[in-house]
This record gives structure tokens, sequence and C-alpha cells, in this order.
């Protein structure tokens, strides 16, 4: 693969509040740049719920109502966060949820393509037994020693998943072969079906 070729593109990962539909409680944007995550130019954000988290969420991301308490409320940084994203593509495992919820709170964004590394790691790895983000990075052993905070906290599973990213991508001989088996029908970037040809 490439990956000078590749568009602009940021690994994403979202934290939330624990209620449906969830209020973000971090954000990060880490972009992969010529075949490596860029830490230097990457976004993190937390910012404090319009609702409580619940206590299952705290227990999994550690992101308390005391944490959050003193942080900006959304729309304070909304507009830094869009900024960082503009129109690139974006990555992310499980991505539809991520895209789904980025779009409820920045209605103004429209990401390029999305990339769905759970997607891809189903045709790259066809006989795994799981495709959790554990289970891959278990299966990739990527070097994670420089990714930032812990398991479960955005800009660490971002960190993560860039790494599976990078791995997986390198089975692939293009851009456009990695995006015909990476984004899911219906979001952004997603190949056209060929259409049948008719006779009028």
């Amino acid at each position: 693969m490439i990956f000078s070729s590749w568009p602009a593109l940021f690994v994403v990962d979202v934290e939330g509040n624990g209620t449906n539909p969830p209020d973000l409680v971090e954000v990060a944007a880490l972009p992969v740049r010529d075949g490596q995550p860029d830490k230097s130019t990457a976004g993190a954000w937390l910012t404090k719920p319009k609702r409580p988290v619940t206590p299952f969420a705290a227990r999994v991301h550690g992101l308390t109502n005391q944490v959050l308490e003193d942080k900006p409320g959304w729309d304070e940084i909304k507009g830094a966060v869009h900024e960082l994203l503009g129109t690139s593509w974006i990555a992310a495992h499980n991505a539809h949820v991520d895209y789904q919820v980025l779009s409820a709170h920045l209605p103004q964004w429209q990401p390029t393509g999305v990339i769905d590394t759970l997607r891809l790691a189903k045709a790259t790895y066809p006989d795994l037994p799981k495709y959790s983000l554990d289970a891959l990075l278990k299966h990739t052993t990527p070097d994670l020693s420089e990714a930032p905070g812990r398991r479960h906290r955005a800009a660490f599973d971002a960190y993560a998943t860039a790494q599976l990213l990078i791995t997986m991508a390198d089975r692939y001989e293009s851009w456009d072969q990695l995006v015909a088996a990476a984004v899911p029908p219906g979001l952004p970037g997603a190949p056209e079906p060929e259409q049948e040809p008719t006779l009028w």
C-alpha cells in the first residue's frame, strides 16, 4: 500500500455518557499521515454532558461526573472539533456508531468518507472468532507503546484503531481496494453499485 496516495484521514473515537441517544463526554481525532499516526496534530476534548454520566459508562471509561464537572459544554468546543475534522475522511471501529453520534452533535459536518475498521477486519481476517477492538489488537499485536492514556479512553482507542488500520491496509494494493472493503453501504464514500445497463 502506498500510503502517500491516501486522502486526508482522521481516526476518531468518541465516548458517551451512557444515555440513549448519548451525550458526548470525550472526542479524539488522530490524523494518519504517510502511514503513521500523527499525535502532534491530533485533537482530544473532554466535555461536560447535558445529562449526567451513568454509573455503567463511568465504569467503562472512568469519566465520572466529578471529572467532567469543570469541563466546557459541547457548544463551547464543537466549532474546534468541526474545524479540525473539516471534510476529511474518518475511520473508526464500528464506524457507523461514531459517525452517527458525531453527525448528531455536528449537524453541518460531512466527511468525504467513512472507513470502518470492523468491516475491514472481517474482509482482511475472515476466520477470526471475534472482531472486537481488543480481539483484533491481540491478533495483530501493533506497537501501542506511544498510545496516550488507557483503553476505553478516546485518545488511546483512536491510536489503537489507527495502528490496526495501518496494519490491515498493508494487505491492499490501492486506496480504492481498501475503500471497497472498508466503507459500509449507505455511509459517505461508499463505492457506487454498478448500474445494470437498461434498454432506454
